[in-house]
């Protein structure tokens, strides 16, 4: 089980027109705000990613406006492992649990999974908080990280994980953002 106290979140190239052809898009949008919002209420760390922002564009606002206490890492390669930067900042946090969200999640999802995984890191994706542009290749993605090892959960799931216990502090708040 995750516990506030190992974990981090990463959130993945949320950027630009990209984002806006993800299937199912306002449901991922939703999930995701419903993921940081629960991350920083908890105050559990979150790294974010952008991929060649200046080709791809920023991360939209929806998340961004959520993320305004960080900023983004930028980065060419499709796993965040490959990022110099990402992988100082993972190990300034101390967590060796990674929760990812974020598209597209047979690509950059994926291969930053499959990176994590390797390097040792326990790995967590979110289901409904990653998308493709199509369901197939959304799903795909989703599987080919459960075959290698990672821990698939839902966003209320992850939530209610993190907080263990009815009497925890800001349980009250995270009930109301998954209704």
């Amino acid at each position: 089980m995750l516990n506030k106290d190992q974990a981090v979140l990463v959130v993945v190239d949320i950027q630009g027109k990209l984002a806006q052809l993800m299937a199912d898009k306002v449901s991922l949008f939703g999930s995701l705000e419903k993921v940081i919002k629960g991350f920083n209420l908890l105050d559990v760390p979150i790294i974010w990613l952008e991929q060649v922002p200046d080709k791809l564009g920023t991360t939209i606002p929806e998340v961004a406006n959520l993320l305004s206490k960080i900023s983004p890492i930028p980065k060419t390669s499709f796993g965040c492992m490959g990022s110099d930067k990402f992988k100082k900042a993972l190990e300034q946090t101390g967590r060796n649990k990674v929760v990812l969200v974020g598209i597209e999640a047979h690509i950059c999802v994926y291969q930053s999974a499959a990176q994590l995984l390797e390097e040792g890191y326990d790995v967590t994706v979110i289901s409904e908080a990653v998308s493709s542009r199509t369901i197939e290749n959304c799903q795909i993605g989703i599987e080919r990280m459960a075959q290698l090892g990672a821990s698939i959960s839902s966003v209320e799931m992850i939530l209610f994980e993190l907080l263990q216990n009815a009497e925890a502090k800001y349980f009250r708040e995270i009930a109301a953002l998954v209704k």
